[in-house]
């Protein structure tokens, strides 16, 4: 068994992120990273409209000694008219999203996903993306997601953020046990390591990182010029290309460096990955494995 107790799979890519993705392609690639020995998974109710959810809870049904987190800031609502590709989620249940941070909203969200999932009690729950509604989440959402946290319904509460500032606030001003930031602390973008890493370590809150290959871009920087879930600049493509001709200098492909990366700060308690198919789970799994040499770390941070 692979050495994954700091991976956990995220729920984005098997419920259509960027494509779709099959219920028998999403369930192959769930069990894929089981077969890995990986067992903590992370989902949300706006990943593919519910369907992340409901995946992933199918999967589990016959499974024990596992983690789920899940998030709370968007309901859903049924709706024969919804778009196919909103938010880049492909062949999603036709469902609508709708903000919600307040107390009402979080508890009717947890009790749809628990629904979806299958379980009885969520091990973390995060609030997802409260960027715009910060006052109300730290108003209404903390302050339930903390009752919830003290009745045992949760084992332990975060936030789920791209931003490192809203992530520090909420370090600061609540008592959440976990930060999970994506596209943040990564080979081209460092912005959590000089405040939210040492503030968390501070404070005893634990990091999972997520968005290691920044969309894509730090995966195949020719083809998959994908930055921030959009095209990316060109001074991003051309400092990833050169990172990717210094990896193949060792031999090494870049994109084993980009998930390697975050697991060498003591801070991070575990990576995301984003491998929605059983063949991404693969690769993902390889590439952890590959031995990266300390001279080429050297020079990619240098590069940085």
């Amino acid at each position: 068994m692979n050495d994954v107790a700091d991976i956990v799979l995220g729920g984005a890519g098997y419920a259509g992120l960027f494509r779709a993705v099959t219920e028998a392609q999403a369930q192959a690639g769930i069990a894929a990273a089981w077969d890995a020995g990986i067992r903590a998974f992370d989902t949300a109710p706006h990943y593919g409209a519910g369907s992340s959810e409901e995946r992933l809870g199918r999967f589990l049904r016959s499974r024990s000694e596992y983690t789920v987190s899940t998030k709370v800031g968007r309901l859903l609502y049924e709706d024969p008219l919804a778009p196919d590709g909103v938010d880049d989620f492909y062949g999603a249940p036709k469902r609508a999203r709708r903000r919600d941070y307040s107390a009402a909203g979080v508890r009717r969200s947890l009790e749809d996903s628990l629904e979806r999932l299958g379980l009885d009690r969520i091990d973390l729950l995060l609030i997802h993306d409260p960027d715009d509604y910060q006052e109300q989440a730290l108003a209404e959402a903390v302050p339930e997601l903390e009752r919830m946290r003290a009745a045992g319904i949760v084992s332990a509460i975060g936030i789920g953020v791209n931003d490192v500032d809203v992530a520090l606030r909420f370090v600061r001003e609540t008592s959440i046990d976990h930060v999970l930031i994506a596209g943040r602390y990564t080979l081209l973008d460092r912005r959590a390591e000089a405040e939210l890493l040492p503030e968390c370590a501070r404070r005893d809150v634990r990091v999972l990182v997520a968005g290691v290959l920044n969309s894509g871009i730090l995966a195949d920087p020719w083809h998959r010029t994908t930055f921030d879930y959009r095209p990316a600049q060109q001074h991003i493509v051309g400092r990833a290309q050169a990172m990717a001709r210094i990896c193949a200098k060792y031999d090494v492909a870049l994109r084993a460096a980009a998930l390697q990366f975050a697991r060498r700060n003591p801070a991070v308690a575990a990576t995301v990955i984003g491998a929605g198919t059983a063949a991404e789970v693969a690769d993902t799994i390889a590439m952890l494995n590959t031995t990266v040499p300390e001279d080429l770390w050297y020079e990619l941070g240098r590069c940085s």
